[in-house]
């Protein structure tokens, strides 16, 4: 009786978890990933040349979590000081107490004491409010280094994370939608399930070239230099594009109905979704995507969003070609089948029961996806064509390493936290390919 209670509170999701917390290595993985996403959140206050809290002339400020942009204080006299926050000295002014973040820079500040390539355990100075020369404080010291301009490494290593992980899941995010939806399509309907006229079948050809030379070829001017602008309005450009291209397929599907009546034209054929997807999916396999991703990011405005969509749309193949191949395993099992018999819809077979039960293989995917887009775009900061100059990444870091081979914690730090986290969504990947095979039971 136990056991039978016992098979019916059966839940996959209960028994991956179980499965997957087995896997020391991925939960501390996991563990891990949250730390650096708490990190990049705090990245702002962790990181910041102003301080948590201070004490100035009986005024009580906090400058690093404020949302204004600067203080008034009135004196005993009556006048009036105002203190810009972004501006403001901090480190030398007669501050009365003050809590000081942990890491008490910012990247792209220098600390022209410092500069040079100073060592985490080298000597530091600090200039005081009097001017004189002294050993650099506990709170103010640079405990990672700094590179030759005397910018904190720490602080960057910080601020970095923000858009490594940033990059990593937006763009992997794009690449599903992209990967799951086609796969989906192609694994459900195959070759021989989707069937529509001659007429428009037909039709839907012709007007796939036309809308694609209407939509993208006549705009590639636009597009390219929005791409050249910036992430947002070249979305806005794309967005336009894919309206006018859906718009122009849609008029060719109403004049499908007029050749309907010729009674040739109005015979049934099957539409090859599977062969269509996955011929796209060969050709975008086929190209070397490095070099792809190189030269678009060349042509792009150097800029997160732009990355992003950069790395999206190049990299949704092998989730497509994992849906793919789990939705013809799914689409034959009985409640797909009942589904159809009770009359539900294509798009709700679909996506309300055959996806929860086919997303599985492509969420591995999406753990090394993620992987994979950090190290694209750590590769692309290091050669200087990632996102803008004025934001610090990993990659970025280990570029000012190539004008001094001695300043090893320039590589060290910043090549140890791109290992570190790409070890990181491979172990939860692999944890995951695991957990979620129901054939590995432990």
């Amino acid at each position: 009786m136990e056991e039978e209670i016992k098979d019916k509170e059966f839940s996959f999701s209960k028994y991956a978890w179980k499965q997957f917390r087995i896997n020391k290595p991925a939960m501390w993985s996991l563990r891990l990933l949250g730390f650096l996403i708490v990190l990049a959140l705090l990245s702002p206050i962790i990181a910041n040349d102003k301080p948590v809290y201070c004490k100035y002339k009986g005024e009580t400020l906090f400058p690093a979590v404020s949302f204004y942009t600067k203080a008034e204080i009135r004196n005993p006299d009556e006048k009036l000081d105002i203190i810009q926050y972004d501006i403001a000295d901090w480190k030398h002014m007669d501050l009365e107490s003050a809590w000081w973040p942990l890491c008490a820079y910012v990247p792209y500040k220098s600390d022209f004491n410092n500069a040079d390539y100073i060592s985490p355990w080298g000597a530091q100075v600090f200039t005081d409010d009097k001017g004189e020369t002294i050993a650099i404080p506990l709170k103010f010291r640079h405990w990672l280094g700094t590179n030759k301009k005397g910018e904190d490494v720490l602080s960057g290593l910080i601020h970095g994370t923000k858009i490594s992980l940033t990059i990593g899941v937006f763009s992997m995010m794009l690449a599903s939608f992209i990967g799951v939806f086609l796969g989906a399509l192609a694994g459900y309907f195959g070759d021989k399930r989707l069937q529509t006229t001659r007429a428009k079948f037909w039709l839907l050809i012709i007007g796939t070239f036309v809308a694609y030379f209407y939509a993208f070829l006549v705009r590639g001017t636009i597009l390219q230099d929005a791409l050249s602008t910036s992430g947002f309005r070249f979305f806005v450009q794309l967005l336009i594009s894919v309206v006018i291209f859906i718009g122009i397929i849609y008029l060719f599907n109403l004049f499908s109905k007029i050749f309907n009546r010729v009674p040739f034209l109005n015979k049934k054929v099957f539409v090859p979704v599977d062969m269509l997807v996955s011929r796209s999916v060969e050709i975008l396999n086929s190209l070397p995507k490095l070099i792809l991703i190189i030269s678009l990011s060349v042509i792009a405005k150097p800029s997160v969003w732009n990355i992003v969509l950069i790395i999206g749309l190049t990299n949704w193949t092998d989730i497509a070609r994992l849906t793919r191949a789990e939705f013809l395993r799914t689409s034959q099992l009985d409640y797909v089948q009942a589904g159809k018999s009770l009359g539900l819809s294509e798009f709700r077979i679909i996506f309300r029961h055959a996806l929860p039960n086919s997303i599985a293989p492509a969420f591995i995917a999406i753990a090394f996806g993620i992987a994979g887009a950090i190290l694209i775009e750590s590769g692309l900061s290091f050669l200087g064509i990632g996102v803008a100059a004025d934001s610090v990444t990993w990659g970025s870091l280990l570029s000012a390493a190539r004008e001094n081979f001695n300043a090893w914690w320039l590589v060290l730090f910043p090549g140890g936290a791109i290992f570190l986290t790409v070890t990181m969504y491979n172990l939860i990947g692999e944890g995951l390919r695991d957990a979620l095979d129901p054939r590995l039971k432990r």
